[in-house]
């Protein structure tokens, strides 16, 4: 009895410090949205609330243009980005390991280099790209990897050393299975978490990116936002507030079916995946 009320009162103490530590957390991030929900829908010509605000959102040609154009932009971003990084990272740690630190610090190294100086550098490759391409703004995708690659490479990179992707690709190849059925079929269903952290957070990043945009003319979500400001405070609050839920949602997804699938137990992850229980190997 002696020993164990003291460990109640501690554990009663440290759950006290946690829930104030998070109440205090969630205002300091809850005060300034519920602020910008109710700037948004106050009636600034009378009393009582509107949501003509929000409802430029849909009606707005110029807002709603910016919107498809950045959510074109995060799908096309993802799309390549996963295209060029995940049959990289896998190759490199099956066939030649020792390019794993090189490639790593190519992945890295846009966090050294400031977004405007990434712009300057790249606006040749922009001329380029507008001559091959066309004067269009889908262009930024190609930019836009070379923004998301160090998010990307961190999430894929956990995604690749929770697994054994070597027995993996063995066990395959010893049934027959080719280089391309190895990295599709075998590796890439067990890494649908890193898949989807890498894709949720250059969702997030293409979203809410500014300066590329800016500096190159092109008109984007943030960049109506800013336009939008000048004319129109509430329009703008609205389209910044949706942003951010939008972006919550995204977590909110990815924390839900990572949660499953951490749930699900090893023998139906492996049926699913079509790869081979880790009894498979063994019993071979």
């Amino acid at each position: 009895m002696t020993t164990a009320s003291p460990q109640r009162a501690a554990r009663r103490r440290l759950t006290t410090f946690r829930v104030v530590v998070l109440g205090l957390v969630g205002l300091f991030f809850l005060v300034p949205l519920l602020s910008m929900l109710d700037f948004s829908t106050r009636n600034l010509l009378g009393e009582g609330r509107t949501g003509a605000a929000w409802a430029k959102l849909v009606t707005d040609p110029n807002l709603t243009g910016a919107i498809v154009t950045s959510l074109v932009l995060a799908v096309l971003t993802v799309v390549i980005m996963l295209v060029l990084l995940v049959p990289t990272m896998i190759w490199v740690r099956l066939r030649v390991p020792w390019a794993a630190r090189p490639l790593e610090f190519l992945c890295l190294l846009p966090l050294t280099v400031p977004p405007l100086v990434i712009v300057v550098g790249l606006k040749n490759v922009v001329l380029w790209l507008n001559y091959l391409f066309g004067d269009t703004p889908y262009v930024l995708a190609l930019l836009y990897v070379v923004l998301v690659l160090p998010y990307a490479y961190r999430a894929l990179d956990a995604g690749l050393s929770s697994i054994d992707v070597t027995t993996l690709a063995e066990a395959a190849r010893s049934l027959g299975a080719g280089w391309a059925t190895v990295i599709v079929r075998v590796v890439v269903p067990n890494l649908t978490t890193a898949l989807l952290s890498a894709a949720f957070i250059s969702i997030a990043l293409v979203l809410g990116e500014f300066t590329f945009a800016s500096l190159l003319n092109y008109d984007t979500l943030q960049v109506a936002i800013n336009l939008q400001s000048k004319s129109d405070a509430q329009e703008s609050v609205a389209a910044s507030l949706a942003s951010i839920l939008f972006a919550a949602l995204l977590l909110i997804v990815l924390s839900v079916v990572s949660g499953g699938r951490g749930r699900r137990p090893a023998g139906q992850a492996a049926m699913t995946t079509g790869t081979p229980a880790p009894s498979a190997p063994t019993a071979a």
